[in-house]
């Protein structure tokens, strides 16, 4: 029989977490559940039935970001599109090349921002709208928006550039509110659940960026026609939309599922002055003037995530300051050879498929290794280096050139290498924090410090999209 010491078992409020040094996963759940989860009186914990639940969960992550990261990823269609050209590699300056300069800054605030404003009505409407209302209506906007989308692939927007570009934001904008009230509604029911459940759906968005950057190259193969390809493309992103509507019908359907989708029970009141309880399991906790109120206490679980919360917001500050506005810009030396390499392939593989398989790599080894932990001073530190990624991608052979005119990575292997650390260290680090947040606070408080560390995300892709804008006009 294992012994494992008392060191290697960290405790939270409704869960728990191991670090590297911690005995098999089956026998800590086994144990740690036991003392932190307590069922009701004749109700027995189930077990996840040939991993449903987690399956469905990390499909579910698929989903959630599926829409971003196959607008990004289909460059190729947008330079077409937006050119007003009747080929992509046309070598000539068209007429919205402002458009296509920054049409991936474009992009990316039309995406952070309503998701800023989206996040906050979906945290006044925890406790008013029922989960699965939020779940099912966000996933049919998606739907809807992502055929309209598709159904222009095929359309001739050579006469009405500027317009398809306005068109193209506005359903980015309304696309991008959506899928974040499904993904943070999806991502703070998961608090309830144990923290594996949590980290298969965060790893599954990693996933969506993998799947997207692999059809991207397929399609691009196969097809010498860029509408057809991206309109395989986009039928794909859809396709799986559908299925991801029918797997959430699936869950409550699972026991599994159901008994960790119970309703909690009442919440004992807490005056406004008393100090949180400290991982005390079992004892939910909500302030006195929330005790009424329909919206869940905001102050007590800010109080308890702010240091997570800037690790999440820190991290993909970074990332988004770097992808997509300046990775999807750096081109092959070697451009000029015409090799398929150097020219086609060479950005959907250095930079979608690299980032988004290291991201799910770093994402998925938080399933084994759990470090530091979420009071560690380590952790910050980690989310801090991170700021060394912009000079190094800068550095590279980034065009157009303007104010730096200087190219010092005289290699294709360096931004490969620096895709992949972006990727690694984001995936592991931002889904620590992620992973973290809902486990410190009581239970019944679960779902709203998701949406809370959901808020954080988008604060950080906000800050970073404004500031690659600015960062890609330095360059």
């Amino acid at each position: 029989m294992a012994i494992a010491s008392e060191d290697d078992f960290q405790h939270s409020s409704n869960s728990t977490y191991r670090t590297i040094g911690s005995s098999l996963q089956a026998d800590q759940e086994a144990l740690l559940e036991k003392l932190l989860d307590h069922p009701a009186p004749g109700l027995q914990r189930p077990k996840d039935r040939f991993y449903g639940t987690y399956i469905i969960f990390f499909s579910l992550g698929i989903g959630s970001l599926l829409p971003w990261n196959f607008f990004v990823t289909a460059k190729e269609y947008w330079m077409f599109k937006l050119g007003n050209s009747s080929s992509p590699a046309t070598g000539e300056d068209p007429e919205g090349s402002d458009i296509l300069n920054y049409f991936e800054s474009y992009l990316a605030v039309a995406s952070t921002v309503p998701s800023m404003l989206c996040l906050v009505a979906n945290f006044l409407l925890v406790n008013r709208v029922a989960v699965h209302i939020r779940v099912l209506a966000s996933l049919t906007v998606i739907l809807a928006i992502f055929m309209v989308i598709t159904a222009l692939v095929k359309v001739d927007t050579s006469s009405w550039t500027r317009g398809f570009f306005a068109v193209t934001i506005v359903c980015m904008v309304i696309l991008s509110g959506a899928s974040t009230v499904f993904s943070s509604s999806v991502y703070g029911m998961t608090g309830s659940f144990p923290m594996r459940n949590s980290q298969a759906l965060i790893s599954g968005g990693a996933m969506g960026g993998t799947v997207s950057a692999v059809a991207s190259l397929v399609d691009l193969a196969a097809s010498s026609d860029v509408r057809d390809s991206t309109l395989a493309f986009f039928l794909t992103a859809t396709i799986f939309l559908v299925l991801c509507m029918g797997l959430y019908l699936l869950l409550s359907r699972l026991e599994y599922a159901r008994y960790y989708m119970r309703p909690v029970l009442a919440a004992r009141v807490f005056s406004g002055e008393e100090e949180l309880p400290q991982d005390t399991p079992g004892v939910p906790l909500v302030a006195s003037r929330f005790s009424d109120s329909h919206t869940p206490p905001l102050r007590p679980i800010l109080k308890k995530t702010a240091s997570l919360g800037f690790c999440v917001t820190y991290v993909f500050f970074i990332t988004s300051l770097i992808y997509p506005a300046v990775c999807t810009n750096i081109e092959s030396l070697n451009k000029d050879s015409g090799s398929l390499w150097t020219t086609k392939f060479f950005i959907p593989l250095t930079t979608f498929l690299l980032y988004n398989f290291a991201d799910l790599c770093g994402r998925q080894l938080t399933a084994w290794i759990q470090v530091p932990g979420p009071n560690s001073k380590a952790l910050p530190g980690f989310v801090l280096l991170r700021t060394c990624l912009i000079p190094l991608f800068v550095l590279c052979n980034y065009q157009p050139r303007v104010h730096l005119k200087t190219v010092v990575f005289q290699s294709d292997v360096y931004p490969a290498l620096l895709s992949s650390l972006l990727g690694l260290s984001n995936g592991y680090l931002s889904t620590l924090a992620l992973l973290y947040g809902p486990k410190i606070v009581p239970r019944e408080l679960a779902e709203a410090t998701g949406v809370v560390m959901s808020f954080y995300v988008c604060l950080g892709l906000t800050l970073g999209s404004a500031c690659s804008t600015l960062l890609v006009h330095l360059i």
